[in-house]
């Protein structure tokens, strides 16, 4: 009765589980807040600029900049929006499912400076003698046009202007009202054109000795209420220059949405079935405990009210990697364990304590490629890298914590007692138990395999792909998007597909030069442009209504000036020598400096691959493929620490070494033990990045595909190449200096 409880206990934990994700999960998925690219809206960073010489831009000045912004925002009925000062001299604004993006967008950007001058244009009046939110939109009393009136401060102070107007005589005699003159401005130049900058310019007759002012104009209702509110909000106290903008339609974000949604539930629903083809009962329990994850992860972000991005998912997703590898590193210890014959209780126990410390090597190397990711990315980067963080801090403590209470319960129930087949292990290859000696000779999939015997061969085959990568490089050298070289980009969606001539010939009617067009989607549905040059404020609205107009679908527009461009390539970096710096810090701290070097030569052989194979395809390299690559590292070291961590216990077990052949059976024996695990963990990692490769959003290709290079090297380097590099390397000081494996009170690796 006593054991059968346990079985109890694990269904009620189950049942609690499940009703409470039953009933809570649809909430908490409708109030994370999701990014641009999965609902449509814009982003801009501003670089802020003194409005003259005398002025400097303080903490203060950005602070009240900030206040004026969201006082706009809020105008615009805009509940969530995202205003941070960043550095010195920047401010970013995000406005996530704003639907009249270009109101929008100049509501914000303009300073609303308000002055009244003459012809001359000579400054008589400006936004300091109008009453503070008097601006309202309202209807000209004789032609029933939108108008905006106002109400001044000082009634006779206006009627001294008028005055001095109404003496100019005609056609000189008007009242020119200006939001956000500069000094090259010119009435005489505005009057001829078309669209003139200045908002109106009435005629003056007579004195008007009153504070009501009526500003008319070609306006519309919209227009006429949106110079009204901009008035009300009150100027800036500086001027902002745009450096960076993003503008995602919300048809775009919707179909981002729907399609990463559906691959990630193909991704997790194949990694469940591996799971549970490969291990097993535990590989059930693997299933309960992943689904368990991923609602923590979802709920610890909607609590932190983080913003949730296409990479974002992607992020959460690997982190089922990071789990599903913690899940099959424990695993296969006791299915190691059960060959040896120890009972199902002792296995369970052994396995759980030896795979403790791989997994928390290889999720804390990983961790801090993800902090280095968040303290050098911006906008969904960082939302990238936060949900990486989340997802292994989660995943570490479900899998470790998690899975070995389920598990536990079932195992000192007693129920699982002599069926090791639920385990996935079959009968004869169980030895007994008082004749099992540990031996160097291992096999695999009963076959016995030398791997460090053809170690020159992987060296060799190494060299000339990294000579026929760099051939590339220099040959092709990479396709750097917008994040890097500056320019503009637009993505245009047309449901029943397009072709380069139609989009080529639409562009030209806007005297647009693309420099390139690349079709892609299901039916040719998108056409991403790209420009040298970054579109104006008044280009990108053209652009807008114009493609509104002719397919229904707002296009998406981002823009990066050169100066975004060169910090982001240094910024990168920055990144990955941050985080290769701090990995052979750990790494040396875990176990010794041989092994830090070898370790950050695999996963800079990695991160070349991927580059290379971006030259070589010409995919566009962006800023997302940064954080793949990065991702990659963090991947990269923590196949290679499992292996480490293996080789170290059998040192540890040897405890001393003093020849290179007994060395290279040490190395040959930990490589073949973590085959499985190797394979295993990439297959499932592999599910999730295919699923995204294939049926994600078509914005997140590029960064499964880096990925997707990513694991299959990381997986051959940190089986075939870093192991070996380092038997070679220590091998060779091995006479003089013998492996000798002290113990110490905290775990150390092996010391010379």
């Amino acid at each position: 009765m006593k054991y059968r409880g346990r079985i109890v206990a694990f269904f009620l934990i189950v049942l609690l589980f499940a009703t409470t994700i039953g009933t809570t999960v649809t909430g908490i998925t409708k109030d994370i807040n999701l990014g641009l690219d999965l609902q449509g809206g814009f982003e801009v960073l501003y670089e802020v600029e003194p409005v003259d010489e005398e002025q400097d831009v303080t903490r203060s000045l950005l602070e009240s900049t900030v206040q004026t912004l969201n006082d706009r925002v809020n105008r615009l009925g805009i509940s969530e929006a995202s205003i941070d000062i960043e550095g010195e001299d920047r401010i970013r604004v995000q406005l996530a499912g704003v639907e009249d993006q270009t109101e929008a967008r100049e509501m914000l950007a303009t300073s609303a400076r308000l002055s009244f001058r003459d012809v001359n244009d000579k400054e008589y009046l400006d936004g300091t003698d109008v009453e503070e939110g008097s601006a309202t939109q309202d209807f000209h009393p004789q032609t029933n046009a939108p108008i905006v009136t106002l109400q001044l401060k000082d009634a006779s102070k206006f009627g001294e202007v008028t005055t001095k107007i109404k003496n100019m005589g005609e056609p000189d005699n008007r009242l020119v009202i200006w939001m956000d003159y500069q000094e090259e401005d010119s009435y005489q130049e505005e009057v001829t054109k078309e669209e003139p900058k200045y908002v109106s310019a009435p005629g003056v007759d007579e004195t008007l000795n009153t504070t009501n002012v009526m500003i008319t104009g070609n306006f519309t209702v919209e227009s006429a209420q949106r110079l009204a509110d901009i008035i009300n909000s009150g100027s800036l106290p500086v001027h902002m220059e745009e450096l960076y903008s993003d503008s995602v339609g919300a048809q775009f974000g919707e179909q981002a949405l729907n399609k990463t949604v559906f691959a990630a539930f193909i991704g997790i629903g194949l990694i469940f079935v591996y799971m549970m083809v490969v291990y097993r009962f535990p590989g059930v329990i693997a299933a309960v405990n992943l689904s368990i994850y991923i609602y923590l992860v979802l709920l610890v972000f909607e609590l932190m009210n983080g913003v949730l991005t296409l990479p974002g998912i992607a992020a959460l997703i690997l982190g089922v990697g990071m789990a599903v590898d913690a899940n099959v590193i424990t695993f296969e210890r006791i299915k190691e364990e059960i060959k040896s014959g120890k009972s199902i209780m002792a296995s369970f126990k052994a396995g759980s304590k030896n795979s403790l410390s791989t997994i928390f090597d290889a999720n804390l190397t990983t961790l801090i490629a993800a902090a280095v990711l968040f303290i050098f990315g911006t906008s969904s980067v960082k939302g990238f890298a936060t949900m990486l963080i989340v997802s292994i801090v989660v995943s570490f403590l479900t899998a470790v914590y998690g899975s070995r209470l389920l598990l536990g319960l079932w195992v000192k129930s007693r129920f699982l007692n002599k069926k090791p087949t639920w385990f996935g292990v079959k009968k004869k290859d169980i030895q007994d138990i008082a004749d099992y000696k540990e031996t160097d000779d291992v096999t695999f999939m009963d076959r016995k395999v030398n791997v460090v015997q053809h170690r020159k061969k992987f060296f060799t085959g190494s060299i000339v792909m990294v000579i026929l990568g760099l051939a590339s490089i220099l040959l092709f050298q990479l396709n750097p998007g917008i994040d890097f070289t500056s320019g503009s980009r637009v993505e245009i969606l047309a449901e029943d597909g397009l072709t380069s001539e139609e989009v080529e010939k639409n562009l030209d009617e806007l005297g647009l030069e693309p420099k390139s067009i690349v079709l892609s989607g299901d039916n040719n549905d998108i056409a991403v442009t790209r420009y040298d040059t970054v579109l104006s404020e008044d280009e990108i609205a053209e652009v807008k209504e114009h493609f509104v107009g002719l397919y229904g679908n707002e296009p998406s527009v981002s823009v990066v000036s050169p100066i975004v461009g060169e910090e982001l390539v240094k910024n990168a970096i920055y990144a990955v020598g941050i985080a290769s710096i701090f990995m052979i810090i750990y790494v040396t701290f875990r176990f010794e400096f041989f092994f830090a070097i070898t370790a950050l030569i695999a996963l800079l052989h990695d991160a070349f691959f991927v580059l290379a194979i971006f030259s070589l395809t010409r995919i566009e390299f962006d800023i997302t493929i940064v954080a793949a690559i990065l991702t990659i590292v963090g991947y990269s070291i923590n196949d290679t620490i499992v292996t480490f961590d293996r080789i170290r216990e059998n040192l540890k077990k040897k405890k001393r070494v003093k020849s290179f052949k007994e060395l290279a059976k040490v190395v040959n024996k930990s490589l073949v033990q973590t085959f499985m695990r190797s394979i295993n963990t990439t297959v499932t990692t592999m599910l999730a990045v295919l699923a995204f490769l294939f049926l994600g959003a078509q914005s997140i290709t590029g960064f499964a595909i880096a990925l997707a290079v990513g694991l299959l090297v990381g997986t051959y380097s940190s089986l075939f190449l870093a192991a070996q590099i380092w038997l070679v390397w220590r091998g060779k000081m091995i006479k003089k200096k013998p492996v000798v494996f002290v113990k110490k009170k905290k775990p150390e690796g092996p010391q010379v």
